[in-house]
């Protein structure tokens, strides 16, 4: 179960990036309107951290997607 949800978390990670850098937005410009540093923007996407649902709507909101576009794991496995 453990590796499942650890998994889970790689791939919202990961949809995020992808999200990110369809923008061309950097972790840097991420960051600041988050109004965290880059070093700790680095870590949601490397899916050290693990992120409140508030933070996930921030992200979301930020990237001008759905916050299910986020955490959409079918879309992370069919890329």
């Amino acid at each position: 179960m453990k590796d499942s949800l650890s998994l889970k978390i790689r791939s919202v990670a990961a949809n995020i990036r992808k999200q990110r850098e369809s923008k061309n937005y950097t972790q840097e410009y991420l960051a600041a309107k988050l109004k965290i540093s880059q070093n700790a923007y680095s870590k949601i996407e490397l899916g050290y951290t693990k992120i409140t649902l508030e933070r996930l709507f921030q992200i979301a909101d930020v990237l001008g997607v759905s916050s299910i576009d986020l955490i959409n794991i079918d879309q992370f496995e069919a890329a």
